[in-house]
């Protein structure tokens, strides 16, 4: 067995299920509910976020969203989940476990974001629930890594609910609105998830 693959090759499964919502990847047929879910989100979601391109919310660059998470999917490199609502099948957002490492770390990282009609209800804490569960279960992984930004105690807040532990600090670690923002590090390891239970 080689030390750098130690994961078998695997698909997403096409559903995961959660309390009251479930998680698929994106299809071409989700354009119109993203779209317009993003674009009612824009102003709650910018402060936490990378700058959106001018063409975002367009079918091109939805298209091109579609293909990267099928190659990186294929590739084993990130795996993209919609969010929905068990009962209306409402879009509620985005969930990624992305920047796979394999080999001695067994790592991915963690990456969300809530349509602004469905925060403050408890949709995402349950929806990184079942992310990290088949980060573990499914993916093998050891440990999850997330970041947030300093003030974004409603995220700090979901992480610390899932188990994550605050590590530090990371000066200047990504580009979120135009800036380089400071970041604080969290982390969820195997065993402590299955502690969790």
């Amino acid at each position: 067995m080689s030390l750098f693959r130690l994961a078998k090759n695997v698909e997403p499964e096409p559903l995961l299920r959660g309390d009251g919502l479930y998680l698929r990847p994106a299809v071409s047929s989700d354009f119109n509910a993203w779209a317009e879910l993003r674009a009612e989100s824009r102003d709650f979601l910018t402060p936490w976020e990378p700058t959106w391109p001018d063409d975002d919310l367009t079918r091109a660059a939805f298209r091109r969203r579609l293909r990267r998470q099928n190659e990186e999917i294929s590739r084993d490199e990130s795996f993209s989940f919609l969010i929905f609502d068990s009962a209306s099948h409402a879009m509620l957002g985005g969930l990624t476990l992305g920047g796979v490492k394999r080999g001695v770390a067994q790592a991915a990282t963690l990456g969300y974001w809530m349509g602004a009609p469905h925060a403050g209800k408890g949709r995402m804490t349950r929806a990184v629930a079942v992310a990290t569960r088949y980060g573990f279960a499914t993916l093998r992984l050891h440990r999850i890594e997330a970041a947030c930004l300093p003030q974004n105690i409603a995220s700090m807040t979901l992480l610390e609910r899932n188990g994550f532990q605050r590590e530090g600090l990371a000066r200047a670690y990504l580009r979120i609105n135009g800036a380089w923002r400071d970041h604080v590090l969290y982390a969820l390891l195997e065993p402590e998830a299955i502690r969790l239970g």
